[in-house]
């Protein structure tokens, strides 16, 4: 009951604070969703149940359809470590910021929205395996010439990045030979690529896929070099919040990603929803 007390007054002085954490890096790499040992050789206790929490405004993560039904990548990921472990599947909407709370109160068992895994969330909260990763890539216009994704094949080029953000500063650390050109915003650095006034846009790829396949972009541009990957910048991975007390749900559901994984659902649910390949 104390830690209880103590986890739930910790969500609630921090949880404005965490409604920004995650929403910046969310997406897939390499490895992800690998069971750790210890849940591998456990026999775990059977589920009966497992109530998740997610948002809803978050495409194509989690968001409602045209017909109101709630779908998303992470909507199907939660649905198939269910099936993999014979447990009914409860996913119950949310606002962003009430999610930690919500998880603290025990008003859920995990929470399945694209959480960055954090220092300040590990303060919380346990996570599951990572099983997805946001990787940043450079696009350019489908007219320009491919370019090596080394500091020497960006020499001089100008790129768009956002100001203050975790792409300008990989930039300006690891292409330092390149030209940075700082934007307000999203919007204004992807206005700047179509309209031919920088060489390259280096963003978040996730964004940067949906941007492109999307008509806002007028199918001006395409990705072209990438995938780039570094925690330091774009975050330790995403993975299913569960609470600190609860660490055989954890083990169930390491082990539920492992079996999706190994069974080819995983790359097949990442092929519907991310159709360029970004990792």
């Amino acid at each position: 009951m104390i830690l209880r007390c103590l986890m739930l007054a910790a969500s609630i002085m921090m949880v404005s604070g965490l409604s920004g954490i995650g929403r910046y890096s969310r997406a897939h790499a390499q490895g992800a969703a690998q069971a750790s040992p210890q849940a591998e050789q456990q026999d775990l206790p059977k589920r009966v149940a497992i109530r998740f929490l997610t948002d809803s405004d978050y495409p194509p993560f989690n968001y409602f359809d045209e017909e109101g039904v709630l779908t998303g990548f992470n909507i199907d990921v939660a649905r198939a470590i269910c099936l993999e472990l014979a447990a009914t599947c409860d996913i119950q909407v949310r606002p962003w910021g009430e999610l930690v709370t919500a998880l603290a109160k025990r008003e859920a068992d995990a929470i399945i929205a694209s959480h960055v895994i954090s220092p300040a969330l590990l303060r919380l909260v346990d996570f599951s395996d990572r099983y997805f990763y946001t990787p940043a890539w450079f696009a350019a216009r489908k007219s320009a010439p491919k370019v090596a994704p080394t500091p020497e094949g960006l020499e001089g080029l100008k790129v768009a990045v956002v100001k203050g953000s975790a792409h300008e500063a990989y930039l300006r650390t690891f292409f330092k030979d390149s030209q940075p050109v700082s934007f307000e915003s999203t919007e204004l650095a992807r206005d700047a690529l179509s309209g031919g006034k920088i060489d390259l846009l280096f963003e978040d790829g996730v964004a940067l896929a949906l941007w492109l396949n999307g008509t806002l972009s007028r199918e001006c541009c395409e990705l072209k070099a990438g995938p780039f990957y570094e925690p330091k910048f774009f975050g330790d991975g995403i993975g299913i919040m569960v609470p600190k007390h609860d660490p055989q749900l954890r083990g169930l559901i390491n082990q539920a990603l492992q079996r999706v994984r190994a069974s080819g659902r995983y790359e097949e649910l990442l092929l519907r929803y991310f159709p360029n390949r970004l990792f």
